[in-house]
């Protein structure tokens, strides 16, 4: 599991039966990872929302029916988070 920041929507004119319903959005890992596209479970997830994401198996298994063709899921919303850098200094 994984915290990370809405960035962006994704249009798909067809996607896989088990998905329609659930919006794919890009997101972006909060340790500046690549954009990736991530299906939202929560149905209610926004541009600029904070986000645990899951990976792998486990995204597919979120979704009733479980296992859709999805390797990265939007779990939930995070409201806060602090980040302590080794040093004992903050990022920037």
């Amino acid at each position: 599991m994984y915290i990370a920041r809405v960035e962006g929507t994704v249009v798909a004119t067809a996607k896989a039966p088990s998905l329609v319903g659930y919006k794919l959005l890009l997101v972006r890992s909060t340790d500046g990872g690549p954009l990736q596209v991530a299906a939202d479970r929560t149905r209610q997830t926004g541009i600029g929302d904070v986000v645990a994401c899951v990976t792998s198996r486990d995204a597919s298994l979120v979704f009733d029916p479980p296992c859709p063709p999805c390797d990265l899921a939007i779990t939930g919303f995070v409201d806060e988070y602090n980040l302590e850098l080794p040093d004992g200094g903050r990022p920037s």
